[in-house]
């Protein structure tokens, strides 16, 4: 009987490319980038509103306020992304 060889997988190399991956598919980057997207559309909005639009919410600015919310949000989902990344 002959032997075969079979090639054993290099372990390191792939848990060097599904770490890769587990990084470029994070959620918490996802949820951040469109919280930050419509944070700027709706602060935008909130920055050109008009007085009439500003008194409907009693005076409140409530794009503005709700746009730099989002922001913040946003922010923080990426603070959160780049100081805990996944592991493999």
């Amino acid at each position: 009987m002959s032997e075969s060889t079979v090639e054993e997988p290099d372990f390191d190399e792939l848990e060097r490319r599904s770490g890769t991956a587990s990084k470029l598919f994070d959620i918490r980057a996802v949820i951040g980038g469109l919280f930050a997207f419509y944070g700027v559309l709706i602060g935008l909005i909130g920055v050109f509103a008009s007085e009439a639009d500003i008194q409907k919410a009693q005076g409140v600015n409530i794009n503005l306020w709700t746009g730099v919310s989002m922001l913040v949000v946003g922010g923080l989902f990426f603070l959160w992304w780049k100081l805990r990344p996944l592991r493999p």
